[in-house]
């Protein structure tokens, strides 16, 4: 369920029959099944085996759809949707590295005002500018 209304299902909730999401998707009922048989989509199942789609999987359809009809072949369109999956990891693998680094930047910032700066144990703290590094040197015991 959605949490905004409950009465809306999740994007990701198989709720659409084959023949609705062949409507929705403009696709015909058969090319559902070749893509599924291909592995550029995989519906929810029922208990008897009923397949059921997600709203997620309708707009993957379409997406799907609208490559094939500009020419791209089913193996393109395997490519480009892996490599759309690739790019939504790495942003959100980004995006957690940046509240990661943001958070340590915090805290750093929080060490050196309840204790003077010791060179010897806390790094040098510069603010920086958007795409610039932070690197924090620390000294071996040897």
């Amino acid at each position: 369920m959605n949490p905004r209304d409950p009465r809306v299902p999740s994007p990701d909730a198989a709720v659409y029959v084959i023949s609705v999401a062949a409507e929705l998707s403009g696709l015909h009922p058969q090319t559902l099944r070749s893509y599924e048989r291909m592995g550029l989509i995989m519906p929810g199942r029922t208990g008897g085996g009923g397949r059921r789609y997600s709203h997620r999987d309708i707009e993957l359809l379409r997406e799907i759809a609208t490559l094939t009809a500009g020419g791209v072949g089913i193996e393109g369109v395997r490519r480009i949707l892996e490599l759309e999956h690739q790019v939504t990891a790495l942003q959100s693998r980004n995006a957690e590295l940046q509240a990661e680094l943001e958070a340590t930047r915090g805290a750093l910032r929080q060490a050196a005002t309840i204790r003077p700066p010791d060179p010897g144990r806390l790094p040098v703290l510069r603010e920086s500018t958007p795409g610039s590094s932070l690197v924090v040197w620390r000294r071996s015991r040897d």
